[in-house]
């Protein structure tokens, strides 16, 4: 089988962390995120991946290689121009198959693929969206079906909460080469606005997915999906779960350091003497000074914390970034990379 990941947008939500890295290559919990997806998918069955790049494409081709490392063939496609999340597609015209499943770049899951392909060839349905079940969709957009699976009407982002959990598109679609023929050409699309509206009542449905799903593209949930995986809540090919955090090798901690519960510390990094982590990911080769407190931070790669910094709940350093000892980094602040406070 084969499968289409759209990882084409430059990551402007999860910035600092993307400002020099694409998306598909930033850490997570000791690999680069994209991995996961190639493992979901090929625990899946899908051997042929064509991973769609924008921002810094030559960056994600040299981390990963064709593929061979995670038992996929890996082929690519460069967007010169951003074209939304239906135009590169058209740019893949002639790499597709005429089944093929897309999904979005920022989402790590579990959800069962090959249930969705079985909902997809038992309805005759031209598409196929995998939907997963919220308590609040107003972040997203809601989907409501018929019982028997077709598509009815796509309620964008509502404010007004349903009634119980509500479903939303999880980002991963089952098409049959037709769909391609929605498509215009040379220019962005978007085939949430566009292309699907088009198919409701021409053989668009819906699947119901069990398992883990989240959208990583924000700070927040890309630590919640790091302590999800150190928890073993997600199903993942990657380090042995637990729940008592992720050290890399080479790390140096004082013995009177804390290091608390969900706690991911990269390879190589630094923690001084009486320094408290707890809810944090620190990633390769960062420093952090004597005395210092993280609580529900990032902090990027070869970033130096002097002694005695308070990073508050929310805080994510850029990489390179330098903060002077009893500096007190307020809620929410992003230190942009290379950065001197």
């Amino acid at each position: 089988m084969q499968a289409v990941i759209l990882a084409g947008g430059s990551g402007t939500r999860l910035r600092p962390l993307t400002s020099h890295v694409a998306k598909p290559v930033v850490t997570l919990v000791g690999r680069p995120f994209i991995v996961y997806m190639l493992d979901w998918l090929r625990r899946h069955g899908f051997t042929d991946v064509i991973l769609c790049c924008g921002f810094q494409a030559e960056g994600v081709q040299a981390v990963l290689g064709d593929g061979s490392n995670h038992g996929i063939r890996l082929r690519y496609v460069a967007e010169s121009e951003p074209l939304g999340t239906g135009g590169p597609l058209l740019l893949a015209r002639e790499l597709l198959d005429e089944r093929f499943v897309v999904c979005n770049g920022d989402i790590l899951t579990d959800i069962d693929l090959g249930a969705q392909l079985s909902a997809h060839e038992r309805t005759g349905a031209v598409a196929t969206l995998a939907l997963v079940a919220v308590e609040d969709a107003s972040a997203y957009g809601m989907v409501r079906c018929a019982p028997d699976g077709a598509v009815l009407e796509f309620v964008e982002k509502p404010s007004a909460p349903d009634s119980g959990a509500a479903l939303i598109s999880a980002g991963a679609y089952v098409l049959e080469r037709s769909v391609l023929e929605l498509i215009a050409p040379g220019r962005q699309v978007s085939i949430e606005r566009e292309v699907w509206p088009a198919l409701i009542g021409a053989g668009l449905y819906g699947h119901r997915a069990d398992g883990y799903w989240l959208d990583i593209g924000t700070p927040e949930r890309y630590l919640q999906g790091s302590f999800d995986i150190i928890a073993g809540a997600v199903t993942s090919d990657g380090r042995p779960a637990g729940d008592s955090g992720a050290i890399g090798a080479r790390c140096q901690i004082a013995d009177d350091a804390t290091i608390g519960d969900l706690v991911v510390l990269g390879d190589g990094v630094q923690v001084g003497s009486g320094a408290s982590i707890e809810r944090s990911v620190v990633l390769r080769d960062a420093q952090i000074g004597a005395g210092s407190v993280l609580r529900d931070t990032i902090v990027g790669e070869r970033a130096k914390i002097g002694r005695n910094v308070e990073l508050q709940e929310g805080v994510v350093v850029g990489e390179d970034a330098q903060i002077a000892a009893d500096r007190v980094i307020s809620a929410g602040t992003r230190v942009a990379a290379g950065e001197r406070l």
